[in-house]
């Protein structure tokens, strides 16, 4: 399959790369803060079970042509960006929820929570260019099939992501949980997560593909 060596510079690879603050990390930290730990860590799931959708496309060849065409790039891109606005901008109109809902699981099914994730976590463009442009390095042609090779080592890849991405998101959520007992502030602390989400969707949209 994968020799040792290659499997073990490739989990390095996919650490230094996930814990390096990207649309994922900042979009789970946003979700933290302003819904707390619970919510936080089911976006984690949602956003790494995206994550392995890209594994798949790109193992079946269909990532690498997003990654050569300029315009599928940046429409998902785009989407993934409007997307993300579009959850900072619910948070904000109803953070005044957040001071009588001590858990926001019991307003909003943990299956919504999820699908939000999922939403950001396939459009994710950092991971697109990740798993198209780095995992494939990593694959030995003369092993067994490539895209099962592909499909293993992107597991592992979401799965460091997946205890990278809790951890953050349990500490966001650690600091909103210190101050549930002052209503006012968790208001405010719930519109500074969603201003955090529409100001990372604005980013993603203005800033353009680098080649």
């Amino acid at each position: 399959m994968v020799d040792g060596r290659t499997l073990i510079a490739f989990v390095v690879a996919s650490y230094i790369l996930v814990v390096i603050p990207g649309p994922g990390v900042l979009f789970v930290i946003s979700r933290g803060v302003a819904l707390g730990r619970k919510a936080a860590v089911l976006t984690v799931l949602g956003h790494e079970l995206g994550l392995f959708l890209q594994v798949l496309l790109v193992a079946a060849g269909i990532g690498s042509l997003v990654e050569r065409s300029v315009m599928a790039y940046e429409v998902l891109r785009l989407a993934g960006a409007a997307y993300i606005v579009f959850l900072g901008v619910q948070a904000i109109r109803h953070r005044r929820s957040l001071s009588t809902v001590v858990d926001v699981t019991a307003t909003r099914s943990s299956r919504h929570i999820v699908r939000e994730g999922f939403t950001v976590g396939v459009t994710n463009p950092k991971a697109i260019v990740f798993f198209t442009a780095v995992l494939p390095q990593f694959v030995d042609p003369d092993g067994a099939a490539v895209p099962l090779q592909m499909v293993v080592l992107g597991v592992i890849s979401v799965t460091v992501a997946f205890f990278s991405d809790s951890l953050y998101g349990v500490l966001a959520g650690t600091i909103r949980g210190w101050l549930a007992g002052a209503p006012h502030r968790l208001e405010r602390l719930g519109g500074i997560g969603g201003l955090m989400m529409i100001g990372l969707g604005t980013r993603l949209a203005v800033t353009g593909r680098r080649d």
